[in-house]
């Protein structure tokens, strides 16, 4: 929950910070004939395997045609992990068999089109982008707390083990911080389609939501559950809540 509380405030912070640092030439922004050239926006966004966040940066090429390039950052869950209450004194739930958290982050450049522009204020732009771009995931080890029978019960953290780990030597998580030092980097290539609906009441605004699929390639597997195989490609659909500001 904390986690959560602070990446919606880190959203937050960052779209004040965006919209001092950019430029207000048209305060109405009530013209729609007008012709912004840069666009700046945020986005908070859930996926099927996790949230994110993404900061993109655009231009307009031509009057229905945009470039950007953006940087997105976002945790990546396997589909099979369940929490567990542990039995420790802190309670804390842990995940059984869990080998990685992860975090990928990547850099793309892509292309926007609109299919429906706007009749009035009220109304809805319809647009496609589409993205692409390298980046590296960096696979954090989770640790558990332990207990072992060496003539008396002690609490070790350690990583997942398949040979000796029970579900009854599990008694919790291990802090976070545990595993910090062990990072490993897992290259990738990333591409990315979405569908967004962009409604703010004034043209110099942006406000939209955004759906589409994100399809991630790992030429060195990315391990992330034992028993399961590490995974080549990871395909993820999301929505999110976009927002920014245009200016000349």
């Amino acid at each position: 929950m904390l986690r959560k509380l602070g990446f919606i405030c880190l959203v937050l912070i960052c779209a004040n910070v965006s919209a001092q640092m950019m430029p207000d030439y048209d305060k109405d922004g009530s013209d729609l004939n007008v012709l912004y050239r840069n666009e700046q926006t945020f986005e908070m966004y859930a996926h099927s395997r996790g949230y994110g966040l993404l900061y993109r940066r655009a231009k307009h090429v031509t009057f229905d045609r945009k470039s950007f390039f953006e940087i997105d950052a976002s945790t990546c869950k396997h589909p099979k992990e369940t929490k567990i209450t542990g039995t420790d004194v802190e309670r804390k739930r842990y995940i059984y068999g869990k080998l990685n958290s992860i975090l990928l982050v990547k850099a793309s450049v892509g292309r926007q089109k609109t299919i429906a522009g706007k009749a009035d204020k009220k109304a809805v732009e319809v647009r496609y982008s589409y993205s692409i771009g390298p980046g590296i995931a960096f696979a954090k080890p989770y640790y558990y707390t332990t207990v072992i029978q060496d003539g008396a019960s002690v609490n070790k953290f350690r990583r997942f083990n398949e040979t000796t780990f029970t579900q009854d030597s599990v008694i919790g998580r291990a802090p976070f911080s545990d595993g910090l030092g062990e990072l490993s980097v897992y290259p990738f290539l990333a591409g990315k389609f979405n569908l967004s609906f962009e409604y703010a009441p004034y043209t110099n605004l942006v406000k939209a939501i955004e759906t589409g699929v994100s399809i991630n390639y790992f030429p060195i597997k990315l391990p992330t559950m034992a028993r399961n195989p590490a995974e080549a490609l990871i395909i993820t659909i999301h929505v999110g809540f976009v927002f920014g500001k245009r200016w000349y």
